[in-house]
């Protein structure tokens, strides 16, 4: 077997790959061929557990959007942003410290050999592969050390998709100027230009698409319409109210949004509760009116919890949790919330691992240089005040931590100790009810969890990806979804 390879290229971060890759690999699988993902370097702090490691979160989506198992070989090497300048490298699902603390470009040549051979093992054993890019594949300062967008096009001969996020301004220009600088090899393998997010009378593009052509010889092949609620996590961008479900509010949640966050997926379904409200806090002022305060994961606990301090958020999260609001924190969250933070190992960046944390539960976290990476089924034990709906409730999540958390010795032994409500040290709840801290990911992804909460479900992946199938087949041009796939 050797597949057919299609991939998404955009003339920018943010204009619609991964969400476009994932309708793709699930409009294909629904043809009845065997279909897996793939995209070759990933940046991002959104990660899911597989066999053999971690993965970006978009791969892990889009392997269930094919309906394949999801696995390393689909996102071989993930770069997880630590500081501005540094990130920890992750190569076939494993962390690994050489790599980690090898400049940028001396990257490519030690990782292209497992990267190629993980896309050839998947082509040998699908029909069609569908491919993500990085980015732009015209960042000319990156060119010769490319192992993302062209090198792996070339590689697999694909046919490309070339996606401009037309909301912005400029999409004609961005289309042509992308094709432009990229060399007459791999124009050719440029088979069409998509406009994602327009809004308005399509007729009114004319003549830009057709002198487009007569310029570049490649058609644009779909027009997008705007679509704020397709129900796919968002790989790094942000929620807003724009992207709410209108109807009347009954709860809004306000996630902390500080600068490294990780796993900001995880609360997709959130937004798809009827009468829940979701947003962005960096300030004491978003915080105002929340009913819910969440600190979610992060790929740098301490220097967050320096940046939550900076901006005044810990006397709000304090205030409000004094006053009885619900505080939930999840993974790097659980260990803010905590007493103290232990970095004898130097594992946190910045050194400043070493830090008291927010006081909220009488915990203490020890960095840890051994990597938990697990999936996880659990139960939830009795709860009471804010969260007692979640008693006994099953679970099943994932972990990604370095921490170890446990009960604070010297205050438990003057009688503050945390009520554990999951086992083996995965979650604890504060004396009053209103704190828990949880190591699991992807809580509010188990509907379980979620009817017990809100009494509501969520749409289903498998009702999203079908959505997003049904869109793409709708809006581009007849024939040219199969034209991609044809030898």
């Amino acid at each position: 077997m050797s597949a057919r390879c299609v991939m998404v290229l955009g003339t920018t971060s943010g204009a619609g790959k991964s969400w476009l890759t994932t309708a793709l690999c699930r409009h294909y699988a629904r043809q009845g061929l065997k279909v897996a993902p793939f995209k070759a370097q990933n940046m991002s702090n959104n990660a899911r557990v597989v066999d053999g490691g971690e993965i970006g979160s978009a791969q892990y989506f889009q392997a269930l959007a094919a309906q394949a198992e999801p696995e390393v070989r689909m996102n071989p090497l993930l770069l997880k942003p630590e500081a501005d300048t540094r990130s920890q490298v992750v190569l076939m699902g494993q962390v690994n410290e050489a790599l980690s603390s090898m400049p940028w470009r001396g990257r490519s040549l030690h990782v292209w050999p497992q990267i190629a051979a993980a896309l050839d093992a998947l082509m040998d054993e699908n029909d069609v592969v569908v491919i993500e890019g990085a980015g732009s594949p015209a960042e000319i300062n990156l060119h010769a050390s490319d192992i993302v967008n062209m090198r792996v096009a070339l590689h697999a001969r694909a046919h490309c998709l070339l996606v401009s996020d037309i909301d912005r301004g400029g999409a004609f220009a961005h289309l042509y100027g992308t094709w432009a600088l990229l060399p007459a090899e791999e124009r050719a393998l440029i088979h069409g230009f998509v406009l994602n997010k327009f809004r308005g009378d399509a007729s009114l593009l004319a003549p830009a698409p057709r002198m487009l052509q007569d310029l570049t010889g490649v058609p644009t092949v779909a027009t997008l319409p705007m679509w704020w609620q397709h129900g796919l996590p968002e790989e790094d961008g942000v929620f807003d109210d724009k992207t709410r479900a209108a109807g009347v509010v009954s709860r809004t949640v306000a996630v902390i949004a500080y600068p490294h966050i990780s796993n900001l997926d995880e609360f997709q379904p959130l937004k798809n509760v009827p009468g829940v409200r979701l947003v962005w806090a960096r300030s004491p002022a978003d915080c105002a009116g929340a009913d819910w305060l969440v600190l979610p994961g992060s790929k740098a606990t301490a220097a967050d919890l320096a940046w939550l301090r900076a901006q005044g958020l810990d006397r709000a999260i304090a205030t409000h949790a004094a006053q009885g609001g619900a505080v939930l924190g999840v993974c790097g969250g659980l260990q803010m919330l905590g007493e103290a933070l232990i970095d004898t190992h130097g594992i946190e960046p910045m050194d400043l691992g070493n830090a008291p944390g927010l006081g909220l539960l009488p915990l203490v976290t020890q960095f840890d240089p051994q990597k938990t990476v697990r999936h996880t089924h659990t139960a939830f034990g009795a709860l009471h005040g804010a969260w007692a709906a979640l008693s006994g409730v099953a679970a099943a999540g994932y972990e990604i931590h370095h921490g170890q958390t446990a009960q604070h010795p010297a205050m438990a032994a003057g009688g503050d100790v945390a009520r554990e409500v999951l086992p083996g040290g995965l979650g604890w709840q504060n004396a009053q009810g209103n704190v828990l801290g949880v190591y699991l990911h992807g809580l509010f992804e188990d509907p379980r969890v979620l009817h017990a909460l809100f009494g509501a479900t969520a749409p289903t992946l498998e009702t999203v990806f079908n959505g997003l199938a049904d869109f793409i087949t709708t809006h581009f041009e007849p024939g040219v979804l199969d034209q991609l796939i044809a030898p």
